[in-house]
């Protein structure tokens, strides 16, 4: 067994780390499993919690413009209180429940882009020490596939998928981030719109929709944002394809700037982006799944290559960093 980290904080000879996760995608709400590897160091220590971190990498939009920093939003205590022998290798088995907010990062197996990970921290006498940092790979819930399958379904495809610090008020969000997927318009829409963003705010009871379409000017007035909420259950049975249809029918009819900007959706509490809430470019700008179908075009491999390059590059930059 390889173990990934020395808890330098603790001085050479000190215990090591390494969380692995069991295989498989996660789902929001659902549970996370793995174990937590311990092996002793030069001497004995008294172990006294093992806590897990899930943190994701997040743009924020600011006067300045925008940036990226990584936001801690969940920790779970797994262990600790027991002596851990010089030497000795102690497995940790856990199992927790993932936020319902959890983001999704693939879809049919195809990273969007979005960096999620898990995090161990290792209190020992005292001194607490950041461990391995893993990916989180969280696949959607059915009723949110059957959503994002229905837009490409009616010919609207994935442009990119990013995680925007702030609030969308008027909603039941609880993390300090939410989730935009980026959709190019269908061909029918493509002379009212520019994209779509689709933001999933999951919880017990359902999942809340929350759609913004960029919408393009006309000859005496310019281009704006509308934006519109809907709720559904888990087990919803639906004519998905004809229900996300007349959802956007009903977000692109919308007239004025002014109109669509009213309701308790459209307002985000947490910074002024003056008006205008939309994401940045973000890092899957190249992908495109086009009239074949969003959830076809993902699986198609047509994310690009550079996307998954920066997941990776994330993970092995922090170990380079903090190792």
């Amino acid at each position: 067994m390889v173990f990934k980290r020395l808890l330098g904080s603790l001085g050479v000879g000190g215990p090591t780390v390494d969380t692995v996760l069991d295989p498989g995608a996660s789902r929001p709400g659902g549970t996370l499993t793995g174990q937590v590897h311990l092996e002793g160091g030069q001497t004995d220590f008294d172990i006294e919690h093992i806590t897990l971190e899930l943190v994701a990498r997040v743009e924020a939009e600011h006067a300045e413009g925008e940036s990226e920093g990584v936001v801690a939003f969940e920790r779970f205590t797994v262990g600790g209180g027991f002596r851990l022998a010089a030497g000795q290798r102690h497995s940790v088995p856990f199992t927790v429940t993932l936020p319902w907010e959890t983001p999704v990062t693939e879809l049919h197996g195809q990273h969007l882009g979005v960096v999620l990970g898990v995090r161990t921290e290792l209190a020992v006498a005292g001194a607490r020490d950041k461990g391995d940092l893993d990916q989180l790979s969280i696949a959607p819930l059915p009723v949110q596939e059957a959503i994002l399958e229905a837009f490409g379904q009616l010919g609207f495809g994935f442009r990119s998928a990013d995680l925007e610090y702030g609030h969308i008020a008027g909603t039941g969000q609880r993390l300090p981030f939410y989730q935009e997927v980026e959709l190019t318009p269908a061909p029918r829409y493509a002379h009212q719109v520019n994209e779509i963003e689709v933001t999933f705010l999951a919880n017990p009871g359902g999942v809340e929709v929350v759609l913004e379409a960029d919408k393009r000017g006309g000859l005496f007035s310019g281009g704006h944002d509308a934006l519109t909420r809907f709720t559904v259950g888990h087990h919803d049975s639906r004519d998905w394809t004809a229900e996300v249809d007349a959802w956007v029918r009903q977000l692109t009819e919308r007239h004025g700037g002014a109109h669509a900007h009213t309701g308790p959706y459209a307002v985000h509490d947490h910074h002024d982006h003056g008006g205008d809430h939309r994401s940045g470019p973000g890092m899957g700008t190249a992908v495109a799944a086009g009239a074949a179908g969003l959830a076809v075009g993902v699986a198609g491999g047509l994310v690009a290559a550079e996307v998954v390059d920066e997941v990776g590059d994330f993970f092995e930059g922090d170990e380079e960093d903090e190792g």
